[in-house]
């Protein structure tokens, strides 16, 4: 009988055992949904690629019909130039990548001599209590902050980017919020193209949000640019301005879901008269 009330007591709590650790399995599989939820991934800068306002995450793809894909070579790679943004621009990755896709197309402009035509927001930066930002500047407006270290700095977004390169490329092209076969397709065609993604190109974990005068801005230090210049079934090959190294090898599935985290934004041109060098 004592044996029997040991063995008795010993599956109980074997089965309440059991029962926790289905349910913490459950919790963080629940939890891993709600945080990396689709509507999280996209809402980001609270901008609407075409027309600035807070509505980006929620409109469907425009760039092609229902159930028709963008068709693309398997697999392609160009080359292309390879430029550092250190030392004279540590926050000047969005310049440094155009000027980058700009002397592929043919347009002998460096990287200082395009700084001075890059758009500003010169939005005064405001602190709360708590040392977070509340108020700044806008990066569809214009570089937000110092490009260089010697004040609070941010960065630009693909608006101010593309008003930049429509002066050398008539044909510019702004694919933010297009599919990433849009991408792929332009780099089959033997232009590279411009994105937006992070640092480490991954989703990033830690968001910062502050007020503007167009609208809320949802970002993160980690935002960056490169230019991807191939591509393949399972990789991505990018110039990336804070690398010494060509045509850089990434993971897909992780470089796309960095570059949806960060809006889907994208810029490049098609072929066409240049306007000048």
């Amino acid at each position: 009988m004592k044996w029997f009330k040991i063995a008795k007591g010993f599956s109980i709590s074997l089965l309440i055992a059991s029962l926790m650790f289905t349910s913490s399995v459950f919790t963080a599989i629940l939890y891993a949904k709600i945080k990396y939820r689709p509507a999280d991934s996209h809402a980001v800068s609270g901008y609407d690629p075409a027309s600035g306002t807070d509505q980006a995450a929620d409109k469907p793809e425009q760039n092609q019909t229902e159930g028709e894909e963008t068709k693309v070579n398997p697999a392609a790679m160009l080359e292309a130039p390879l430029i550092q943004q250190y030392p004279e621009l540590p926050r000047g990755c969005e310049i440094t990548t155009l000027t980058m896709l700009l002397q592929f197309s043919g347009v002998e402009k460096g990287k200082m001599e395009l700084v001075e035509e890059l758009p500003w927001d010169h939005t005064p930066i405001q602190w709360g209590d708590q040392g977070q930002i509340t108020y700044w500047g806008h990066p569809n407006e214009g570089f937000v902050g110092d490009i260089t270290l010697g004040s609070p700095g941010f960065g630009v977004y693909h608006k101010p980017i593309a008003t930049l390169l429509s002066t050398y490329q008539s044909e510019t092209v702004d694919l933010t919020g297009k599919a990433f076969s849009e991408i792929e397709a332009s780099i089959s065609n033997g232009i590279p193209v411009m994105v937006w993604t992070t640092v480490n190109y991954k989703v990033p974990v830690n968001w910062m949000e502050w007020d503007s005068p167009q609208g809320k801005v949802k970002t993160t230090t980690k935002e960056h640019t490169v230019l991807v210049v191939g591509y393949d079934e399972e990789h991505v090959y990018v110039n990336d301005p804070l690398k010494k190294q060509k045509q850089l090898k990434i993971n897909k599935q992780q470089f796309v879901s960095s570059w949806e985290a960060m809006g889907k934004q994208a810029v490049t041109y098609r072929e066409a008269n240049r306007k000048g060098s």
